[in-house]
């Protein structure tokens, strides 16, 4: 079999959403692909500092932050930050209309201080919303935003009411970045990505592919919602958990067991890796 490239999303599709340590199988399956002279790479919307617990255990990069920063090694590959202009500009509009702003960059993530505020407001899901989220800042280490010290921001992730809020930020910046938003309706809220247009996990995925020399018809992408949709159409196979978004498997090569269900490893040796 010629080197594969391979490419896994961390939550939902290495991990249970929000951890860091995956199932043994998943790993020892990694490194017997490893033995095999395949190259497993991190493909995750989460920043650099988000991935580091999962990328300790032996991968050899990642396609992190959705694909603004992209590594094999010690090599930085891509590397596109927002601008300060864009992240002051939708800093401002999203405080200006109520919304709660999460912002990534290479060196730690920082939260807005309004958590409990919007909880507070969140009905019956609220106490669940906190609980949720709450465990997420302390499973990723999501620090206050009183401790943000002007690091290049790479994504912001928010939080509001109602998707009007974001309208305004959405005028001032939509033909530069992509507005990702996903209705939590168990939560009274909608919750959403700010990413730049200039990247993806797609291009993330030619970028360590052309820097290895490696065809994409040699590359397999494991992914499990839509956020993963440019990396499974840009992999020569594309596959979806089993716990994965409808649409997603719809458009995959392969349907693997959950992750729960020790789905990278079936999903390894039925596609020859070990």
């Amino acid at each position: 079999m010629n080197q594969k490239l391979v490419f896994l999303d961390i939550d939902g599709t290495l991990t249970s959403p929000g951890k860091n340590v995956p199932p043994e199988s998943a790993m020892r399956a990694v490194r017997a692909a490893q033995s095999n002279g395949h190259r497993i790479f991190l493909c995750t919307g989460r920043n650099l500092d988000m991935l580091q617990p999962v990328l300790k255990l032996g991968f050899e990069g990642a396609v992190a932050s959705t694909g603004g920063y992209v590594f094999a090694g010690k090599d930085v590959l891509f590397d596109c930050p927002m601008t300060q202009t864009e992240l002051n500009t939708a800093m401002r509009l999203f405080e200006e209309n109520d919304v709660i702003r999460t912002i990534e960059a290479c060196e730690g993530t920082w939260m807005d201080d309004k958590l409990d505020e919007f909880v507070a407001q969140a009905g019956e899901g609220g106490s669940e919303l906190k609980r949720w989220r709450t465990a997420l800042a302390e499973q990723l280490n999501i620090r206050p935003m009183r401790e943000y010290g002007g690091q290049p921001v790479y994504k912001i992730v928010f939080m509001c009411r109602n998707e009007k809020q974001i309208e305004p930020a959405r005028q001032a910046l939509g033909d530069r970045f992509r507005f990702l938003v996903h209705e939590l309706t168990e939560y009274n809220c909608v919750d959403g990505e700010l990413i730049n247009r200039k990247f993806d996990k797609g291009r993330g995925v030619r970028i360590i592919a052309d820097h290895f020399g490696i065809l994409l018809q040699d590359t397999i992408g494991f992914g499990d919602s839509m956020n993963d949709l440019e990396m499974l159409e840009t992999t020569g196979c594309s596959v979806c958990m089993a716990n994965g978004s409808a649409q997603l498997r719809e458009k995959s090569s392969l349907i693997c067991p959950s992750v729960e269900e020790d789905g990278i490893e079936w999903a390894f040796r039925t596609l020859g890796l070990i």
